[in-house]
C-alpha cells in the first residue's frame, strides 16, 4: 500500500506539473517529435505524399523544393516519402528489441537474485562474460550467425542488451528480498511463488520500465548502424541506416541523399533519451 501510494502521487505530481506548464520545453519538444514519428510509423500513406518505391529517373537528384520538399534520390524517388516510412522500420526494432530484452531480463535476473547460490554465479558469470563485449559488435555477431533482415538485427540486438538489463534486475532483486514487507510475508507463510509475483516482481520492475525508455534510442541507433554496414534491410527498402549507405555516394552531388535520413535518426534517439531521462528525474523527485 505504501508503494503504491508513493507511485500514485509520483504520478499526481507529474499530471500537476503538467497542468502547471512546468514541463521543459525540450521535454515537450520531444513528445512532439516522437508523436509525428509514431504517427509516420503507424500511418505513412496520411503523411508520405509519394511512393517510397516508385523511381523517376528524370526527376533523380534533384534538390529540395515545394514538389519534393527534401528532394529526390539518385533513382528519384521522394526522400520524404522514403524517410516517412522508414519510421515505420526503426520505431518497430526499436521498441520490439527493447520489450524483447526486457522480458529476458527480467527472467534471467529474477532466476539469479531469487535462487542465488549456484544458480546466481552461473548466470552471473555468462552475463559478466556478455557484458565484455560492446554492444555493436555483439549484434554484429549475432547477425552474422542469423543472417540480414529486420527480424534478425531485431533478435540481434535484443541478445546484446539482455545483460544489462538482467544485471539491474538482479541488482533490485537482491535489494527488495531483504525488504520488511517480503520479510514479513514469509513469516506469514505466503507461498514462494505468489510473494514473488506480489511483492518482488512489482517493485522489481518499476525502475526497469523507465530506464527501457532509454534503451528504446539505443536500439534504434545500433540498428541504423546495422543497416549502414549492409547487416539490415536490402534496397530498396526505405531504412534509414540503408538510406545513410546510400546517400554518402553522392555528398557532393546531392548532399540530402543522406542528410534527411540522419537528420530524422538523430532527432529520434535524442528525443527518445530526452524523455526518458525525464521520466526517469521524476521518478527519482528530481524533475
Amino acid at each position: 500500500m505504501t508503494n503504491l501510494s508513493i507511485e500514485m502521487g509520483g504520478a499526481g505530481e507529474a499530471a500537476g506539473r503538467l497542468r502547471r506548464g512546468r514541463v521543459p520545453f525540450g521535454v515537450v519538444l520531444a513528445g512532439l517529435i516522437l508523436a509525428f514519428m509514431a504517427v509516420c510509423a503507424v500511418a505513412p500513406g496520411f503523411v508520405a505524399p509519394y511512393d517510397p518505391y516508385a523511381p523517376d529517373l528524370l526527376a533523380s537528384l534533384k534538390p529540395p523544393s515545394w514538389a519534393h520538399i527534401f528532394g529526390t534520390d539518385q533513382l528519384g524517388r521522394d526522400i520524404f516519402s522514403r524517410v516517412v516510412h522508414g519510421a515505420s522500420y526503426s520505431l518497430y526494432i526499436g521498441l520490439c528489441a527493447t520489450a524483447l530484452a526486457v522480458a529476458a531480463g527480467i527472467v534471467i535476473g529474477l532466476s539469479a537474485g531469487v535462487a542465488g547460490g549456484f544458480i546466481d554465479l552461473a548466470l552471473m558469470r555468462v552475463i559478466d562474460v556478455l557484458l565484455a563485449f560492446p554492444g555493436l559488435l555483439m549484434s554484429m555477431a549475432v547477425v552474422a550467425f542469423l543472417g540480414t533482415g529486420v527480424t534478425n538485427i531485431l533478435i540481434a540486438i535484443a541478445i546484446a542488451s539482455i545483460p544489462g538489463y538482467a544485471r539491474i534486475v538482479r541488482a533490485q532483486v537482491m535489494v527488495v528480498r531483504t525488504s520488511g514487507y517480503v520479510e514479513a510475508a514469509r513469516v506469514l507463510g505466503q507461498p514462494p511463488m505468489r510473494t514473488l509475483l506480489r511483492h518482488i516482481l512489482p517493485n522489481t520492475v518499476g525502475p526497469l520500465i523507465v530506464l527501457s525508455t532509454l534503451g528504446i534510442g539505443s536500439a534504434i541507433l545500433q540498428s541504423a548502424a546495422l543497416s549502414y554496414l549492409g547487416l539490415g534491410p536490402k534496397a530498396p527498402t526505405p531504412e534509414w541506416g540503408l538510406m545513410l549507405s546510400e546517400g554518402q555516394g553522392y555528398l557532393r552531388r546531392g548532399w540530402w541523399v543522406g542528410i534527411f535520413p540522419g537528420v530524422f535518426a538523430t532527432a529520434t534517439i535524442i528525443s527518445t533519451t530526452v524523455l526518458g531521462r525525464y521520466i526517469k528525474a521524476l521518478t527519482d523527485g528530481r524533475a
